[in-house]
């Protein structure tokens, strides 16, 4: 949550925090509930050992062995939770490796009057473009997606999007691909034609690769159906 954009609103469900208690709310911004969290790591004496990677997972006798880049942890019991951000997953063109090409946007605010292109059509894609639209000054914003529509993001996201674009202030090209990065513009595919475009910064979120590799190392069994792991 901490890396989510400054007042991003996280859609969540009732829930019950072990040790902790009930929390009922379905809206919460990324402010309030980061201060969730702290409250609860206070209450229930929860530690965390944040930026450490679990680099490998061994069993010897009764006990996990945890290795991490920072050191090692024995323990009865792990649960994973690593979902799929760890690792986003790239475009695979040539300039990605710029350094005004990121996957995560922390600092909205700290953009303004350049030309932006966000990559993707989930709801990280277009939060990211109407954050960049409407908390920035002079940006000029286009988010490119491969698909014909927004299906997988939420309705309210879908809404917002398209009052930017009904107000001129966001350009939306479906269909399409960037080709190449260059240092003050991009090639892209829309529709099958090739374009040039003014570019300043490229936000990617194309997803994550899946940690299949990973989980294969510490003995878990990975199966595949029609393609799919």
């Amino acid at each position: 949550a901490r890396h989510y954009p400054r007042q991003k609103l996280v859609m969540t469900e009732p829930m019950d925090v072990p040790l902790f208690g009930k929390v009922n709310t379905r809206q919460i911004s990324k402010e309030d509930l980061l201060a969730l969290w702290d409250r609860v790591m206070d209450k229930t004496g929860l530690q965390i050992q944040s930026n450490e990677k679990v680099q490998a997972i061994g069993k010897q006798a009764e006990l996990f062995h945890v290795k991490t880049d920072a050191g090692e942890y024995k323990t009865q019991k792990v649960v994973l939770a690593i979902g799929r951000r760890g690792t986003p997953r790239k475009l695979g063109v040539p300039g990605e490796d710029s350094a005004k090409v990121a996957y995560a946007l922390l600092e909205p605010e700290s953009f303004a009057k350049s030309h932006i292109i966000v990559v993707g059509g989930g709801n990280s894609a277009l939060e990211a473009a109407w954050a960049l639209v409407e908390q920035s000054e002079g940006n000029e914003v286009t988010l490119s997606y491969r698909s014909e529509g927004f299906a997988r993001a939420q309705e309210e996201n879908r809404t917002r999007i398209q009052e930017l674009v009904d107000q001129g202030k966001l350009q939306v090209l479906f269909k399409s691909n960037i080709k190449a990065i260059r240092d003050k513009e991009l090639d892209i595919d829309v529709d099958g034609e090739l374009q040039t475009l003014r570019n300043d910064f490229v936000f990617v979120f194309a997803g994550g690769e899946l940690p299949t590799e990973f989980m294969q190392k510490i003995g878990i069994s990975v199966e595949r159906k029609f393609g799919e792991t």
